[in-house]
């Protein structure tokens, strides 16, 4: 096919003219339009904002635009006149949409609550009922009686038999001064067997029988479980030699872990119900003997020393247990549903069902949690109405608002894409 030089030239203007007019068309299409550029006011009509908020939390007003402190999202201005789906009263929700998200409400209460607390422990022994059964002289084991670690033996039950040479010369130069009547001198001879480590009712019946008594048998002081017997027969002991550890059985001790933020209740003195998973359907009584100053760090929780009578012997160290703290004397106190408050970690905010379909953000102090219901020291008043249920879908609401607010009030596409780089105030 032939082109001659004509149509050549025809083809290569018209590829330049195509090239200029997309250029132009281009730039048209590329430069900003509407509300670019322009200030909030121009965009508002010529208006001047009045604050900007937040509409999580409209009640905090500031005085620039912004990214809100509270949420992760841009504040949205305020205009005098403008009655706003999201402005200080709160934020507006179509009935029928939130009959559409199932939201369920609840009231604020007043009334009295029984704050419980339940925790779990371990029966041990009372360290405070402990008998350390000690050599008083230097002497030889004759006879270990028919005893062992872990067995129960009753008061005055027989341990071991010690004899103890060195009393013989101070026993004969005690019946001899007997024999002389001076009170002075027999008082002296007392003395000494006492220093020697004689107890006195083995003092007595050498003096009544009048006879040499050299050798000894060590009794427990009390009733309770051989803990350790360090005696066996022909062995040497010396004196302050420990022969045996006594642990009292009479009462029982349980030491629970209670929460940190319960330990209040557990005062010196308080009754203490306890169940143990070895009589099930039983209960025992007891009371709180202390509060051990120092808490745990990884379970966040105060040893409480808990006080058990143990007539019976049915109580046994290492056995588990169940003890429930009460409040003796509930007070009155505001509270609402615990599934009504949102905890974030720094705050606790509760939304209030306003009037005219608002739902306002609302920053409470929650105290103690009990059966359910949290108990509220300040931010709300007896009778409103709070979200139990949907709180979430609500924020979400909020959010949604807010962009269609700052769509409203004359945001730009830049502006709105500046929001979404999260820019700050």
């Amino acid at each position: 096919m032939n082109i001659s030089r004509q149509q050549l030239v025809a083809l290569a203007l018209g590829a330049v003219l195509l090239a200029v007019i997309s250029a132009a068309a281009g730039y048209w299409f590329a430069r900003p339009h509407g509300h670019s550029g322009r200030s909030p006011a121009d965009a508002a009509g010529g208006r001047q904002p009045l604050y900007w908020y937040d509409p999580m939390k409209p009640d905090q007003h500031f005085d620039k635009p912004g990214k809100s402190p509270f949420m992760d999202m841009q504040l949205v201005p305020k205009y005098a006149g403008d009655g706003g789906e999201s402005g200080a009263g709160g934020l507006k929700i179509d009935p029928a949409i939130v009959q559409n998200l199932g939201i369920r409400f609840a009231r604020v209460e007043r009334g009295t609550l029984q704050q419980t607390v339940d925790a779990v422990g371990t029966v041990g022994f009372n360290q405070r009922d402990i008998a350390i059964i000690q050599a008083r002289s230097n002497g030889f084991v004759t006879r270990v009686y028919a005893r062992a670690p872990g067995d129960v033996i009753a008061q005055g039950a027989p341990i071991v038999d010690l004899l103890v040479p060195e009393w013989a010369g101070a026993q004969t130069e005690f019946l001899a001064l007997l024999k002389s009547g001076d009170h002075d001198l027999i008082e002296a001879g007392r003395q000494r067997l006492v220093l020697l480590g004689m107890p006195a009712e083995l003092i007595a019946r050498v003096e009544s029988a009048r006879e040499l008594r050299t050798t000894v048998t060590v009794r427990s002081p009390l009733s309770g479980m051989i803990d350790t017997l360090e005696a066996r027969e022909g062995m040497t002991v010396a004196a302050g030699a420990t022969v045996a550890k006594i642990n009292g059985l009479a009462t029982a001790w349980i030491e629970a872990a209670v929460p940190q933020a319960q330990g209040a209740l557990a005062q010196l003195g308080k009754r203490v119900e306890a169940r143990l998973t070895a009589y099930p359907g039983q209960r025992f009584t007891g009371r709180v003997i202390g509060v051990l100053p120092q808490a745990n760090a990884e379970t966040r929780t105060v040893r409480v020393r808990i006080e058990l009578d143990n007539r019976g012997g049915r109580l046994r160290p290492g056995m588990f247990a169940q003890v429930r703290l009460d409040n003796d004397e509930p007070a009155s106190v505001l509270y609402v549903a615990s599934e009504a408050v949102i905890r974030t970690g720094t705050r606790a905010v509760v939304i209030v069902a306003g009037e005219q379909n608002r739902f306002i953000p609302t920053e409470v102090q929650a105290g103690a949690d009990v059966e359910g219901k949290t108990i509220i020291v300040r931010g709300l008043t007896e009778g409103q109405t709070v979200v139990a249920s949907g709180q979430f879908l609500i924020d979400s609401e909020a959010s949604l608002e807010g962009v269609l607010a700052r769509l409203a009030g004359g945001h730009s596409e830049a502006d709105v894409e500046d929001t979404g780089r999260g820019s700050k105030p």
